[in-house]
């Protein structure tokens, strides 16, 4: 399932070959999460402004001549945006349920799972936009995200720790695999309850999943199957994982062998003995 980091890596793959451009056709496919909110004939014409990223959405602001608003984007599952620069790319696919075809090239989403959506809102602070992102925490990189933040989300709720990262009301990005590698980094148990954690425990918490998050940044995201960014660039975040998906190993840190447990439905690796309640 592509994460903040891997999000935000497609974005940044195609968003300067983007601005500006002028949208000369729109396609959908078959029917994703949510319909897209008005005919894609009525996309034709518009202008591409700067494309930002919420969370896991990525937000393509378009100028119409009739009125503005924008495309909120998400992946889903096991989505993938690809941008081919021109006007030769190939024909959509079984699994091609998006085209957005500019002046400057195709963007694509391809979806096999169809969880993904393109959403039309008139802006972000509107509806469908607003309802889909109010619940988001803030960003891991916002200068409010500290541990003084952390602690206070936490506080009164009885849930694994692990779970409540995840949960994505306090902080947007600790995904599954990211929550796994800053909590080792913070060298807290993932099965700690989460009103338990101290305020200079939840500080360390905070930085480790900046920095977490930063290394996958730079590493290109994750690819444990098939996450490429919009030009077909795997990540390899994977490769300097500490925990995750090491069941058995020896921890880089003591020796002791990776535990596996799963919490939420979600596979969870952690050391028993570097990671404390």
């Amino acid at each position: 399932m592509p994460e903040l980091p891997e999000v935000e890596v497609t974005r940044r793959s195609f968003a300067d070959a983007i601005e500006g451009a002028t949208v000369l056709q729109a396609r959908l496919g078959k029917p994703l999460r949510w319909p897209l909110g008005l005919g894609p004939e009525q996309l034709t014409g518009a202008r591409v402004g700067a494309v930002s990223r919420r969370g896991k959405y990525l937000w393509l602001p378009l100028s119409r001549p009739a009125a503005s608003g924008g495309l909120l984007l998400h992946l889903g599952m096991s989505g993938s945006l690809a941008f081919t620069p021109g006007t030769g790319a190939a024909a959509a696919g079984a699994h091609d349920h998006f085209d957005l075809q500019t002046d400057r090239g195709l963007l694509r989403l391809t979806d096999p799972r169809r969880f993904g959506a393109v959403v039309w809102s008139e802006a972000l602070a509107a509806n469908p936009a607003a309802k889909l992102l109010g619940g988001l925490g803030l960003e891991p990189f916002d200068p409010r995200f500290d541990g003084a933040h952390l602690h206070a989300g936490l506080s009164g709720r009885r849930v694994a720790i692990k779970l409540a990262l995840l949960a994505g009301d306090i902080v947007v990005g600790a995904g599954n695999i990211y929550a796994c590698e800053a909590l080792f980094l913070a060298g807290i148990d993932p099965r700690l309850a989460a009103s338990k954690l101290s305020r200079p425990r939840a500080q360390r918490l905070a930085q480790a999943v900046r920095g977490v998050l930063a290394q996958a940044l730079e590493a290109g995201g994750t690819t444990l199957r098939d996450f490429k960014d919009a030009h077909g660039v795997a990540g390899s975040f994977q490769m300097q994982a500490r925990v995750y998906g090491r069941e058995g190993q020896p921890c880089l840190t003591c020796g002791t062998p990776i535990r596996r447990i799963v919490q939420g439905q979600r596979s969870t690796f952690f050391c028993p003995q570097c990671q404390k309640r």
